[in-house]
């Protein structure tokens, strides 16, 4: 194992242009108070609202002049010992750690991107199953790669496969009035993009796409430049349903190993609460459509059975 003091790791070596990996670090670098990091601050007046680089720096293992240089873009290579310290020196989270760790790599992984992604049959299996629950399967754009129709009962919107669900969400006026807590989901949804940009850097459409959702609603622009990250994290979603009322689900998402790029995302809703009896009758307004809609080879849309 390198020393983390080592600016030069010849092993774990990790090399990219690092002004969105310098963004990061400072964003989470303000965020954190020395009390927070667990350490007696330096003395003198503070000019930082969170922690001074040599503070980040003594937590991590480095040297100031180490660490300025990687916020400024001037160190291009970074060890997996000297993430894991940044990693634990400003307290990420387990899905700013794999952000940072994305952001530290040289994306060698570019893949055609440009192809339109195929549902996992087995994810499609498990929607089947659960024709109870809202559900759709989203792919790494936040593209709708599947819906069921309880899920569009429930938003009150089709979402035919290939459709944007990021562009709905953060874009359509409908989905602020139907989903009451949109700013929370929503930031979370831009947080997710944030993550899937770490992890496909050279996706050009999906930069394009969020290129053009910040310029299109600030609110999403302001979320971007937090820097925040999820990875797929359960937000509860409050909704106004016109004919059911208020209704409160846990929305969770599922992936397999064999395809990371796609999740499921499910609406649970707690045993015998409102809106579970609620929920029993929108799905009787839903079978008349009870077909998972999914995306097929030839880009058009595939019914199976419900």
């Amino acid at each position: 194992m390198h020393d983390v003091h080592d600016p030069h790791p010849t092993a774990g070596r990790r090399t990219r242009s690092n002004s969105a990996l310098g963004a990061f670090l400072r964003s989470r670098r303000d965020r954190l108070t020395p009390a927070q990091a667990g350490i007696r601050p330096w003395p003198g007046p503070r000019r930082v609202p969170g922690l001074r680089k040599e503070e980040v720096a003594g937590l991590a293992g480095i040297s100031p002049d180490h660490y300025s240089r990687l916020e400024q873009g001037r160190q291009r290579t970074l060890s997996d010992d000297l993430c894991e310290a940044l990693a634990r020196a400003l307290n990420l989270t387990d899905a700013e750690r794999k952000h940072l760790r994305s952001l530290a790599d040289p994306g060698s992984r570019r893949g055609d991107w440009y192809r339109p992604q195929q549902p996992e049959p087995g994810l499609l299996r498990v929607m089947t199953a659960l024709e109870d629950l809202p559900t759709l399967l989203l792919g790494h754009r936040l593209e709708v790669l599947a819906t069921n129709a309880l899920l569009e009962e429930v938003l009150g919107v089709r979402l035919d496969p290939g459709t944007s669900f990021a562009r709905w969400l953060l874009l359509g006026e409908a989905a602020r009035v139907r989903i009451v807590n949109w700013a929370d989901y929503a930031s979370a949804a831009v947080g997710s993009l944030r993550y899937e940009v770490g992890r496909h850097p050279h996706d050009r459409v999906l930069a394009a796409l969020i290129e053009d959702l910040r310029a299109k609603e600030p609110q999403v622009d302001r979320w971007w430049n937090d820097q925040g990250v999820t990875d797929r994290s359960s937000v509860t979603k409050h909704i106004a349903h016109p004919a059911g009322g208020p209704l409160e689900f846990g929305v969770e998402a599922v992936t397999l190993p064999q395809s990371s790029d796609q999740q499921l995302v499910i609406y649970t809703v707690e045993p015998d609460s409102p809106t579970a009896h609620v929920l029993s009758l929108l799905r009787s307004y839903a079978l008349r459509h009870p077909q998972v809609k999914a995306q097929g080879p030839d880009r058009g849309v595939a019914r199976g059975g419900g």
